[in-house]
């Protein structure tokens, strides 16, 4: 694929904006920060911790082959340990180590928090800034008397390119997370979600420019 078209990062710029739920901060029973790739999703649960939105954290996630090379011992083991590191007391961080996607991120993380005595009236979700609208379609699905919070790292899309340092994928992840988004409530995964015509033209149009490495199929 030959460079990435001003057009392409504007429609780009369009699903970046429309899959975060752009949710008020606001204090919750507890959070489940969801695995990825994402290292910053462990940093962004340390400062919202520090500031006091929630009192206990649950971190969710297994080995998957895309992120075995980096969390070799599981996502949720990493994150635990990189918070941690950032000042998270220990006891304030519960693991959910086995989770391989998003449905069982919440569904085990509820089995979690409940094993350990908290059965939370409202939880935060803390993602990839593209994940929110994923998560919060998924948890209204698997977990729908919940009160949900949505949160990621405050960076705008050049921002994150220029942290993961490939444009190409990080498009490809935002049209894979956009068409889960559109085709997993009729699976069953999700609830629907409201899709602007531009969003979903960006996202037709960027399918057929190539950027389909992370479509399922």
């Amino acid at each position: 694929m030959a460079g990435i078209t001003d057009e392409q990062w504007r429609q780009a710029g369009l699903l970046w904006d429309y899959l975060q739920m752009h949710h008020p901060l606001r204090h919750c029973d507890a959070a489940i920060g969801l695995g990825s790739h994402d290292l910053g999703v462990a940093s962004t649960a340390a400062a919202l911790h520090h500031a006091g939105w929630f009192p206990r954290l649950v971190f969710s996630g297994a080995t998957t082959p895309t992120t075995a090379a980096r969390f070799p011992r599981g996502e949720a083991v990493h994150y635990r340990e990189h918070a941690i590191g950032l000042g998270v007391p220990d006891e304030a961080i519960l693991l959910e180590p086995r989770a391989t996607n998003t449905s069982e991120n919440i569904v085990l993380s509820r089995r979690v928090l409940h094993e350990a005595g908290i059965r939370p009236r409202s939880v935060m979700l803390i993602s990839k800034p593209y994940m929110e609208r994923r998560a919060y379609a998924t948890t209204r699905k698997v977990w729908p008397e919940v009160e949900v919070v949505c949160a990621s790292g405050a960076q705008r899309l050049d921002a994150y390119v220029r942290a993961i340092g490939d444009g190409e994928l990080v498009i490809d992840m935002l049209v894979g997370d956009l068409q889960r988004v559109i085709e997993y409530p009729a699976r069953g995964y999700s609830v629907e979600q409201e899709i602007p015509p531009a969003v979903r033209g960006a996202y037709e149009s960027l399918l057929r420019a190539g950027f389909d490495s992370r479509v399922i199929p």
